[in-house]
């Protein structure tokens, strides 16, 4: 069981790895390619240095991937260019930021629900619920503060970084697309979740 483990922190670490290098080779642009992927690096650091001592679900390192993986390729194209979304079911905009907006409430629900559990923050499911949602919302919420502010500071070079592409309701739809992510998260996955919190809390 240990063995294997460590075989998914390495496999875990080396898809990763692999993914920054393709996403920092050549991007559309420096500047934004850093500032998409700067979480990215940043979750993975909090990671590498949590993981001992407040290990998480498989679940959770899974996805908290995929969402890593998602942030890169949009670093890499940038998220108004990313291949195969242009024109995507007729949309007249690349929707590949919509994606990414999603695991923003996706994985965060996750990961919000898993350290009130373990934590015993809250009483009872429906409780948890209530938090889990409050949480994604308010950290969209900043993020989209965080992007205005990335863009009085930068100018036109927070362009692409913003990537409204002329929708005026982008930041809205970004919110409500972080917000669905958070309330399927939480039916889809809470079920399994709780599964694999049992086998960590008895490891």
């Amino acid at each position: 069981m240990l063995r294997k483990g460590k075989a998914i922190k390495y496999l875990w670490a080396i898809i990763f790895t692999a993914g920054l290098i393709w996403s920092g080779i050549n991007p559309k642009d420096q500047f934004t390619w850093f500032l998409e992927v700067l979480p990215a690096m940043l979750g993975a650091v909090l990671l590498l240095t949590t993981y001992r001592r407040f290990p998480l679900t498989p679940m959770l390192y899974l996805f908290i991937l995929l969402h890593c993986l998602v942030l890169m390729v949009g670093g890499h194209y940038t998220y108004a260019e990313v291949p195969l979304f242009d024109g995507l079911f007729g949309a007249e905009r690349n929707n590949y930021d919509k994606v990414g907006h999603f695991f923003q409430g996706f994985v965060p629900a996750l990961l919000a629900r898993e350290i009130l559990i373990r934590k015993q923050v809250v009483n009872g499911e429906g409780w948890c619920v209530l938090f889990v949602i409050s949480v994604c919302l308010a950290f969209s919420a900043f993020y989209e503060l965080l992007e205005w502010w990335v863009a009085l500071a930068s100018g036109e070079g927070a362009e692409a970084f913003l990537g409204t592409q002329g929708y005026v309701w982008d930041t809205q739809s970004d919110m409500a697309l972080a917000l669905l992510g958070a309330i399927s998260a939480l039916l889809f996955l809470s079920k399994l979740h709780n599964r694999q919190l049992k086998q960590v809390q008895i490891s």
